[in-house]
């Protein structure tokens, strides 16, 4: 939660600029409160464990969360009961006529399709349209963030030579960013996939700050101001034993897959992996929600309109 502080003390400007939580007298004085509404596109096949995991990070704020659970309309799971989608899920056709503070939309096991080889990539095109009248701000996550920085900038996806798979060291390139509040300037993230957004490309769109990078996969964390939108191409709402039932499966089944780099001790398969993400990943999206609660109108109806 942000500290109040009159807007002309001089501890106010230097706080700010080191990306403390301020906020000024005169605008905490005119603050309302309400519940804040954030919706999850849930594009994952297993859809408990990733409502779980995204849930467990948007709940650990002080604030008081309407959590609402979105499925593309047309696409049927084939992973998860009927009766789950149909008790906790609307489809977007339903609820595209209201309005949220906030979106996540999670990756989808589809990389080596091109965007417009997806079922539902004309409805996804229509949610990213639908998110700059009715949403304050969006969260990309993984083929998600890909999926909306190729719909709305053309920066596209690259296929990797091998799976990008492993926790990877990252760095903070924006440590005065609200995002990154409390951020290390090293840190660790799960990564997983086939795929590679490339740091020229994408810093050659005006507008767009890469916030997180890594030397070895790439860039992590980007901002879209323009849009009110965050990209991240990694997972840091994975569980401790995500990557380790990711590997399974493929050991499992035969599929070739390195060990996860740097995720278990001594790199062994056979000891329990060791968590080095989850304070990350607590801060990262707390200090989403909190720019979300001091930003978004009090008034939903007036989420897409310009603030007075």
């Amino acid at each position: 939660m942000p500290i109040t502080l009159p807007a002309e003390l001089p501890a106010y400007s230097v706080l700010d600029r080191e990306g403390v939580m301020v906020m000024s007298d005169t605008r905490a004085a005119h603050q309302d409160i309400r519940p804040l509404r954030i919706g999850l596109l849930n594009l994952m096949p297993k859809k408990i464990t990733t409502e779980t995991q995204f849930a467990r990070l948007i709940g650990a704020t002080p604030l008081q969360i309407d959590f609402q659970l979105i499925r593309m309309t047309e696409h049927q799971s084939r992973h998860t009961a009927a009766e789950h989608m149909e008790t906790f899920y609307r489809p977007f056709q339903e609820v595209k006529h209201e309005k949220f503070d906030g979106l996540i939309i999670t990756g989808a096991p589809i990389e080596h399709l091109d965007f417009d080889q997806v079922t539902y990539w004309d409805e996804l095109r229509e949610v990213f349209a639908w998110t700059q009248t009715n949403v304050h701000s969006t969260f990309g996550v993984c083929w998600g963030g890909m999926a909306m920085i190729y719909a709305l900038h053309g920066v596209q996806k690259h296929i990797l030579p091998q799976k990008a798979f492993g926790c990877f060291r990252h760095r903070n390139l924006a440590p005065a960013s609200p995002y990154l509040r409390g951020f290390s300037d090293d840190f660790v993230i799960p990564v997983s996939r086939w795929t590679e957004m490339r740091q020229a490309e994408i810093e050659a769109v005006p507008g767009l700050r890469i916030l997180l990078g890594s030397d070895e996969t790439g860039p992590c964390l980007v901002e879209d101001p323009g849009h009110r939108a965050l990209y991240i191409f990694n997972h840091f709402e994975y569980d401790s034993d995500t990557l380790k039932h990711e590997y399974d499966r493929d050991v499992a089944t035969g599929t070739p897959i390195n060990v996860p780099g740097n995720y278990y001790p001594d790199d062994d398969p056979s000891r329990a992996p060791l968590n080095r993400w989850r304070s990350h990943a607590h801060l990262l999206y707390g200090n989403w929600i909190n720019e979300i609660y001091q930003t978004t109108q009090f008034d939903l109806s007036r989420i897409g309109t310009p603030q007075t």
